[in-house]
């Protein structure tokens, strides 16, 4: 059965055009082709990711936040309480009114307290600012290399300026060495990406991360299978040239450098706009979507690739909806912050509230002239 499935899944009218076989893109005459079997490499390349992350988030990333004197808020901590443990941890971390009422009688707090508790302990579970920071600053070193040696990769290539050339010849092209190990990096990372975003700061649209990650591997995985590297290499090089920015203004603005987020966030925006929402869809997909026809009958490998197109420009599309909304409070003068970031909350508000009543905070409890606390 076995043998079958994996007769089936290679099968050549899935992944090649017709009158052509995987006999034809063998390695012969010096000329070298893009097998499957080259991207078993990329696990181990994910996992060595890993490892070099970790090391340059501990000496390089945490010294440069020093540096840049990227200082953690002051948190009130919760404190310790079984009954409110329990819930937050097996229930629900965001408890409705019924549930605070009913938390309210086991503990023996008061509701207000209740609420306070929730607000505190869910701040202890989101990611320091230190930790932000240095996902940002993996995150910009990559992107910022990856986009550059694209860039060296495909800038002399005849298909960088004239897009009918990706499919010159097609699939009978053979691969280079700088292509290759491109596709073999790009692949390791977002490997890496996947493997370690239970771990990772979680922000709003953590599906759609999800999602990205995935439809990015299977991109790459099938471009290669199907010979679809030239029109890969440029797709890579597109999307890498945003993603530096877009790090490199989180950085900033983790280091309180708002003046200098701002203007960067703005040319990200612009770079994002053009290439996400222009270049991609009107020139790339253009290309992988009618070019091709003129050299054969569209079969299965072509519509999967630009199916998977579609889904990436979807998202494009989504992302670019959080960043207009942070461009319109930039202009309005807002302060410019991630759409996708889950907000710290705090309870200054309502401690001046109690103060105002019942003078003095200590922790959120008032405190008397005696210096004994009251019970709310």
């Amino acid at each position: 059965m076995f043998q079958t499935l994996y007769s089936y899944f290679w099968w050549e009218r899935l992944w090649l055009p017709a009158n052509l076989t995987w006999a034809d893109l063998e390695d012969r005459d010096g000329r070298v082709y893009a097998k499957a079997s080259d991207l078993y490499i990329t696990l181990p390349l994910a996992f060595l990711f890993l490892v070099v992350r970790h090391l340059f988030e501990t000496y390089v990333a945490t010294p440069l936040a020093g540096l840049l004197n990227v200082k953690e808020k002051v948190r009130l901590k919760a404190t310790p309480n079984a009954v409110l443990e329990k819930f937050y941890a097996a229930t629900s971390k965001h408890p409705k009114q019924a549930d605070v009422e009913l938390l309210s009688k086991k503990s023996g707090c008061s509701v207000r307290q209740v609420e306070r508790w929730f607000r505190r302990r869910r701040n202890q579970d989101r990611p320091s600012l230190l930790k932000k920071f240095r996902e940002a600053s993996w995150r910009f070193t990559f992107y910022l290399i990856a986009f550059i040696a694209g860039m060296a990769v495909i800038v002399d290539k005849p298909w960088f300026y004239d897009l009918r050339e990706v499919w010159k010849g097609y699939p009978i092209q053979s691969v280079l060495p700088s292509q290759y190990w491109y596709y073999m990096i790009e692949l390791s990372f977002y490997w890496s990406l996947l493997f370690s975003i239970a771990s990772d700061v979680k922000r709003k649209d953590f599906k759609e991360q999800i999602i990205h990650h995935v439809a990015t591997i299977i991109l790459i995985s099938f471009s290669w299978f199907a010979n679809y590297v030239r029109a890969g290499t440029l797709i890579m090089a597109l999307h890498d040239s945003s993603d530096y920015l877009l790090e490199s203004a989180k950085m900033f603005n983790y280091a309180g450098w708002r003046n200098t987020c701002n203007n960067i966030f703005i040319i990200f925006a612009a770079v994002f706009i053009i290439t996400r929402l222009v270049i991609l869809p009107f020139w790339i997909m253009h290309c992988t979507m009618v070019y091709p026809l003129d050299l054969y009958p569209a079969f299965f490998g072509y519509y999967f690739f630009n199916f998977m197109m579609v889904v990436l420009q979807s998202l494009h599309i989504f992302w670019a909806y959080l960043i207009i909304r942070m461009a319109q409070k930039f202009i309005t003068g807002k302060v410019v912050e991630d759409e996708r970031s889950d907000r710290e909350e705090t309870d200054n508000s309502e401690e001046e509230e109690e103060v105002a009543k019942n003078g003095p905070l200590s922790n959120g409890h008032p405190v008397l002239n005696n210096n004994h606390r009251k019970t709310d």
